[in-house]
């Protein structure tokens, strides 16, 4: 239910995302999501990858900042109203969204979730019955 995120601090220079993909894909380490945040001087790039610890491993033994977080992954109805009423549910229960990213297919929405609360967010999202993505579903998009 809780799936591990990376958090890459990249600065704002021509070439530093390349650096990171270069170095994952040669360890055959796959990115199933991905956003990318950024101010004028430096980006952050958050992303799912198969082997998590591995790729904090590689990519800190090349002089990346990268920190692990915990993300929920879910399904939600990709039509008018299917992410509101996720939204809604935790809001009632006063957990606070820190932020997001999604990708549609087929019908059906994937969300990850970053929250305020990760292990309440969860068990929240159970209780109303919402489907959660397992570390492994999401790995291996």
């Amino acid at each position: 239910m809780i799936i591990k995120q990376l958090s890459v601090f990249l600065e704002n220079k021509s070439g530093r995302l390349t650096e990171v993909t270069e170095a994952l894909a040669s360890a055959q380490i796959n990115i199933s999501a991905f956003s990318i945040a950024d101010t004028s001087d430096f980006g952050v790039l958050r992303m799912i990858v198969n082997k998590p610890d591995a790729a904090q491993q590689i990519l800190n033994s090349r002089g990346v900042a990268v920190h692990i977080t915990e993300v929920v992954g879910l399904v939600v109805p990709d039509e008018p109203g299917g992410l509101h009423r996720t939204l809604q549910i935790l809001s009632s229960e006063g957990v606070s969204v820190e932020y997001m990213y999604a990708f549609a297919l087929n019908n059906r929405a994937t969300v990850i979730l970053r929250t305020d609360a990760i292990q309440q967010t969860v068990e929240i999202l159970q209780k109303h019955k919402l489907e959660l993505l397992k570390s492994s579903d999401i790995y291996e998009v």
